[in-house]
C-alpha cells in the first residue's frame, strides 16, 4: 500500500519540507530501494516480494518523481540534498540505518548514502557517476530523448504501443535487454512517470558534474552491472571496481540498464548476499 510521509530538510533557508511517497512491506532489517531517474519505485515490483520475505522493504518514489511531489523552491536536486533528505526520511519512518540498493542515480545515492556511513550495506546496480565524458553525453543524450519519445506521444499511443511485445521494445529496449516482460500496464505507468517527473531536468542538470570518486570502506558494497546496458556500458564497472576496491564486482548476464525486471531471481539474490554480508 502507498502512503507519504512529510519531514523537514535543512537548508540555507532554514528547515523545508520534503513530501516522499514510498510502499512499505515484510519484516526483518529495513531495506531501502532507490531507482533511477526517470522511473519510480514500480521498478522494483518484479523483487519487491521476494525482498519482503526477508525484510523490511521500502521502496521510495525520489522527490520530483513518480509520486513523490517536487522539492521546495530553493532545494536543488543534487546529492547535498537528496542524500540527507533519504536520511531525514528514513528518521521520519522509525529506521536505524537501512540496507540500500539503488539502481542507475539510485545506485549512485546508494554509495552516497553508504559513504556517509547512514546505511548497514549497499548494493548497487549500473550506478550513474562512473562514466567518462563521453559516456555522460551519450547517456544524457539517450534519456532526454525518451523523455522527450514520451512527451510527445499522446496516452492513446503509447496504451496501444504497449498492448504488443514489439510497442514494449519501442518503448522500452533502452533500459531493459528483455523488454517484452514487462506487462501493458507497467510500461504504460512508466512512459507516464518519464514524461510527468517535475524533477528530470534539474535532476538531469545535477548530474553534468557528477563523478563518485571515494571509496566506501567497513560496509559490503556490491557493485553489479548487466551485461546488456545499453545506457551505462559495463566497462564503467571496471572503474567502479578501482574506485571501490573493497566492492564485490558482479556480472548480471543477459541483464540490461533495470535488472530487476530482466532476472528477479539474480537480482534478489545479489542483494540478498549483500545483506546477509
Amino acid at each position: 500500500m502507498a502512503a507519504q510521509v512529510t519531514f523537514g530538510v535543512a537548508s540555507n533557508g532554514g528547515p523545508r519540507e520534503v513530501t516522499i511517497s514510498y510502499e512499505r512491506a515484510g519484516a526483518g532489517e529495513p531495506l531501502l530501494l532507490l531507482h533511477g531517474i526517470g522511473h519510480h519505485r514500480q521498478a522494483w515490483d518484479p523483487v519487491f516480494e521476494i525482498l519482503a520475505a526477508e525484510h523490511d522493504v521500502i521502496a521510495v518514489d525520489l522527490p520530483g518523481f513518480g509520486r513523490s511531489p517536487a522539492l521546495p523552491e530553493g532545494l536543488a536536486y543534487g546529492l547535498g540534498t537528496v542524500v540527507p533528505a533519504l536520511g531525514a526520511l528514513c528518521e521520519a519512518l522509525g529506521i536505524d540505518r537501512p540496507h540500500v540498493a539503488g539502481n542507475s542515480l539510485g545506485g549512485l545515492l546508494a554509495l552516497e548514502l553508504g559513504r556517509e556511513k547512514l546505511v548497514r550495506s549497499v548494493t548497487a546496480l549500473s550506478p550513474a557517476g562512473f562514466w567518462t565524458p563521453a559516456e555522460r553525453r551519450y547517456a544524457f543524450s539517450t534519456l532526454l530523448a525518451m523523455r522527450q519519445g514520451a512527451r510527445v506521444l499522446p496516452l492513446s499511443a503509447i496504451e496501444r504501443l504497449s498492448g504488443s511485445a514489439v510497442g514494449r521494445t519501442a518503448l522500452t529496449s533502452t533500459i531493459y535487454h528483455r523488454p517484452w516482460r514487462r506487462s501493458p500496464e507497467a510500461v504504460v505507468a512508466e512512459t507516464l512517470a518519464l514524461r510527468d517527473a517535475t524533477g528530470f531536468g534539474e535532476t538531469l542538470a545535477a548530474g553534468r558534474d557528477v563523478l563518485f570518486k571515494d571509496d566506501v570502506p567497513d560496509l559490503p558494497v556490491t557493485v553489479a552491472w548487466g551485461t546488456h546496458d545499453r545506457l551505462l556500458l559495463r566497462r564503467q564497472g571496471i572503474r567502479a571496481k578501482h574506485t571501490l576496491p573493497g566492492a564485490r564486482l558482479i556480472r548480471l548476464p543477459g541483464c540490461g540498464h533495470v535488472p530487476m525486471n530482466d532476472d528477479p531471481a539474480l537480482v534478489s539474490r545479489v542483494i540478498l548476499d549483500t545483506c546477509r554480508r
